[in-house]
């Protein structure tokens, strides 16, 4: 059951949640791997995650199944500060697992557990907690929540009492497995755009969304589908951040990468934190670039997010990164 307490929460995601399962052994691939490590994982969840650590209060919508990778999952995001009140728990599905391979600097194979569904795609428009939806100060949504019902439905539902109110963030995380093709998710985010106030993706991501790879194009496309702050990530290109009357390019921090799957879902998280505190969109785009730098030196996701201290630190030992800024006519 989902807990009835009021809870007025700064950060609310919904959707992905499980087990990752990440070798020690780096350069290696899964069939000569012999040791492994567990963590929470699923990008809403480790978004959720990134965002606690820099001190907000943040919950998931999700379902686990009935099982001891479920009852991990629920107690891991206890530990990491994000509350499981709206944790449902799926007596018919197991918890997903997805392993990893990970060639350093830019090879991180993903294999998901998740066929042929998840309890969290299982989420219906019923269990949708719909005072916190309104009230949470941040909605973050992802588009693998749109590729099969219950769960398109328990989106919409979402966001149709959250009525697009200020910071309803779409994250365009697209991931072909998921989709019977590019053109059903193209088709699903469409319909979800002019909903949203925020979309964050990569350049990949933005092409199924708006048809756009070009950095420039993909942004202007993103505010002319009805968002208002567009954030296109460039990878070694660095990040582009765009609304109608400001675009800022951020240069990325040099790092030497151990494992990049969870630069995504810090950068998520401290773009969050940079929104709440009412950061400049220079200042959050640096943080959130930032953020995902550090994540990408280690080997974990969730319980590698920074903690402020850490995040200000990395900032500081890396001044002089490139910035440019321009108003828009």
């Amino acid at each position: 059951m989902v807990s009835s307490r009021r809870r007025d929460l700064d950060v609310l995601t919904m959707g992905r949640i499980g087990v990752d399962i990440y070798p020690l052994q780096y350069g290696v691939g899964l069939e000569d791997v012999t040791s492994f490590g567990k963590f929470l994982g699923g990008s809403p969840t480790n978004v959720a995650v990134a965002a606690a650590r820099l001190r907000n209060s943040a919950a998931v919508i999700t379902a686990v199944g009935d099982d001891p990778f479920g009852r991990f999952c629920r107690r891991e995001m206890a530990r990491l500060g994000v509350y499981d009140d709206y944790v449902l728990v799926n007596s018919e599905l197991p918890t997903p697992v997805t392993f990893c391979e990970i060639f350093p600097p830019d090879d991180f194979p993903l294999y998901f557990y998740r066929q042929p569904t998840a309890p969290d795609l299982k989420i219906t428009p019923d269990d949708v907690p719909e005072d916190a939806v309104k009230n949470a100060k941040i909605l973050w949504l992802s588009v693998t929540g749109l590729c099969q019902q219950p769960s398109y439905d328990a989106h919409c539902r979402a966001l149709e009492v959250r009525g697009k109110a200020e910071h309803t963030v779409l994250d365009l995380d697209y991931r072909s497995m998921f989709w019977d093709s590019a053109a059903k998710a193209h088709e699903a985010v469409s319909a979800i755009l002019p909903h949203v106030t925020v979309a964050v993706g990569n350049r990949e991501e933005c092409e199924v969304a708006v048809g756009e790879t070009d950095p420039d194009k993909a942004a202007r496309a993103l505010l002319d589908a009805g968002v208002e702050l567009a954030v296109v990530k460039q990878g070694p290109k660095g990040t582009l951040a765009m609304t109608r009357e400001e675009r800022v390019e951020v240069a990325p921090t040099p790092i030497d990468v151990t494992n990049g799957l969870g630069a995504g879902d810090s950068f998520g998280g401290s773009l969050c934190h940079g929104l709440l505190e009412g950061w400049s969109l220079t200042e959050t785009i640096q943080a959130a670039s930032a953020a995902g730098a550090l994540v990408a030196t280690r080997l974990e996701c969730s319980t590698a997010m920074p903690s402020e201290p850490e995040l200000f630190a990395m900032m500081a030992k890396h001044p002089d990164i490139a910035i440019k800024e321009e108003h828009m006519s």
